[in-house]
């Protein structure tokens, strides 16, 4: 099985927490770093217009309380990892892996087979039941015959500025919402690893024990989640 890991950081972010990313993935998995100062607007020019069309809606609100409503500040993940989706065709499986992650024990080609991967299901996905879904991690079957469908209809809802016709604006929203749409319309499988409740659902998961996501200011500020099982 191939597998190809990706995520997406700046310049600002790798000094504050993405360098423990850097430096501790040990997974034995090829890495693909989309960096927003760097390499991102050449490879997905459609992200440089997003953002320069919509940067001002978000003026005067709140970066904290406000973040459901901020579409740019989410929008280089979700063009980063269908830009992944749309071009290395030659991988069985991609997964998606939030900047500020910190990797302990590694995973293997054969825990990807049994524990994250089913045949028939699109994708793979951390649910939180009647909650957005925890997105900090996102893994896709490049083999489903509605994978590259999946990726074009998620760049759609923002190269037609499309996400500002929904309640809410963040990448897990948006994510959920086109999964939700394809589950129904083409009645896609897909895998939710998730428990169904709210929270740290990636520490309780059977990913807990393998790898840290440090959401939030203070398990950045910490470097360290204190849900984490390692």
């Amino acid at each position: 099985m191939k597998i190809l890991v990706v995520t997406t950081w700046n310049d600002r972010l790798y000094e504050e927490y993405a360098h423990r990313f850097e430096k501790t993935y040990n997974w034995p998995f090829e890495l693909k770093v989309y960096n927003e100062d760097d390499n991102l607007f050449d490879l997905v020019p459609q992200c440089k217009l997003f953002v320069e069309r919509n940067k001002s809606r978000f003026d005067g609100k709140d970066f904290v309380n406000d973040f459901k409503t901020d579409g740019v500040r989410f929008c280089y993940k979700v063009y980063a990892y269908t830009h992944a989706l749309l071009t290395y065709k030659e991988y069985d499986y991609i997964i998606g892996i939030d900047a500020d992650s910190v990797f302990y024990t590694p995973i293997t080609e054969d825990f990807v087979k049994t524990r994250l991967y089913i045949d028939n299901c699109m994708m793979t996905y951390l649910g939180r039941g009647d909650h957005y879904s925890e997105c900090g991690f996102l893994a896709w079957n490049m083999k489903h015959n509605h994978t590259h469908k999946y990726a074009l209809e998620m760049q759609k809802m923002y190269n037609e500025d499309l996400i500002y016709n929904e309640q809410e604006q963040h990448d897990s929203y948006i994510w959920d919402l086109v999964r939700k749409r394809f589950e129904t319309q083409y009645q896609v499988k897909n895998l939710n690893i998730g428990d169904g409740k709210g929270g740290h659902v990636q520490a309780r998961s059977v990913l807990g024990k393998y790898y840290d996501h440090t959401k939030g200011p203070k398990r950045k500020a910490a470097g360290k989640s204190a849900e984490f099982r390692g």
